[in-house]
């Protein structure tokens, strides 16, 4: 029996299809109602929280495996304390019971955030440390902290391994997270920035998971990232994808720091979320590259899928999902 946490979220979901789809027993974690995608109905559904551990233990009891995909991903500042609360303490209560119920490993989705994505003189890798300095937000303090959990957990003999992927793409709810990215380029939003980032398609994320999950390999953390790309180039594949109009107005990090301002002003009168924070636009304008070679020479079979194509995919994905013109 293999345990997920997240089931609701963008990697929760496609994990679950997956190991569903190849004939594996799943229990997944949910708090209000149970998500609805393909092969849902063959998910063992149980009600709880990461916060509530009695309902934790009894989700756990008997299962073997755990994937441990939940986390609030905010860059709001009204956000903070809820998402530090989720994301280190939900993970502590889960990493506390999967040694109390002897579980044979977990495999933590963490995020290349909590490495420090301050580093422009070289190529981000597993060697990078979480420091004040090297980070521009507090989500990725929020990872930190709950990798902490993680490795606590091994000092205290439970095996583990953690995936740190970048920006994931794959179909889910464009509203949020990575997803918004698509909407925002269907809806041909036409600012564009010159950072740089990782790009990874969801599937190579879940694919990277079951193999550490299933190979003897502990106490190690890896970097899933398939290619490094331009905010700019992102957009304009994803445009084109849509048959829209690719970004054309270049945000310079000036007018980025007077838009993040007025949003913040703004947020205090509607007491919406901000459309641009202080940390997301320092993100967009960051020039950062990632290493994944650790990754690929523990699985030298392993090959990671084009953005291009991803980008085509999920794109098609999404339009028939939301039924778009």
């Amino acid at each position: 029996m293999i345990f997920v946490t997240g089931a609701s979220g963008l990697v929760g979901a496609h994990l679950i299809q997956s190991l569903v789809a190849k004939g594996k027993s799943v229990r997944a974690l949910y708090r209000k109602q149970p998500p609805r995608f393909k092969g849902a109905d063959q998910v063992q559904w149980v009600e709880g929280d990461l916060l509530d551990i009695i309902s934790l233990e009894a989700a756990i009891e008997g299962t073997q495996q755990v994937y441990h995909c939940a986390a609030i991903v905010s860059f709001s500042p009204s956000k903070v304390d809820e998402m530090m609360k989720a994301n280190q303490e939900g993970t502590a209560n889960l990493v506390n019971v999967c040694i109390d119920k002897k579980v044979e490993k977990l495999v933590f989705v963490s995020s290349v955030a909590a490495l420090g994505r301050i580093r422009e003189d070289a190529p981000i890798d597993e060697t990078m440390h979480w420091t004040p300095a090297t980070s521009n937000s507090v989500y990725g303090k929020s990872k930190y902290l709950a990798e902490m959990e993680v490795w606590r957990g091994m000092a205290e003999g439970l095996n583990i391994a953690i995936v740190n992927p970048v920006i994931i793409f794959g179909a889910g709810d464009w509203n949020k997270g990575s997803s918004e990215i698509f909407k925002s380029s269907y809806n041909q939003f036409p600012w564009y920035t010159n950072g740089i980032s990782g790009f990874v398609d969801v599937l190579d994320v879940v694919d990277a998971m079951q193999l550490l999950m299933d190979s003897p390999i502990v106490g190690e953390r890896y970097i899933i990232s398939a290619e490094n790309l331009s905010y700019q180039t992102v957009f304009t594949q994803i445009a084109n994808a849509f048959n829209k109009k690719p970004p054309r107005r270049k945000v310079t990090p000036l007018l980025a720091a007077i838009v993040w301002r007025l949003e913040a002003v703004k947020s205090l009168f509607t007491g919406k979320t901000p459309l641009l924070t202080k940390e997301t636009a320092a993100t967009a304008q960051a020039k950062v590259y990632f290493n994944n070679q650790k990754f690929l020479k523990a699985f030298p079979a392993f090959q990671y899928r084009s953005m291009d194509t991803t980008i085509k995919r999920v794109s098609a994905e999404l339009t028939e999902m939301h039924q778009l013109k």
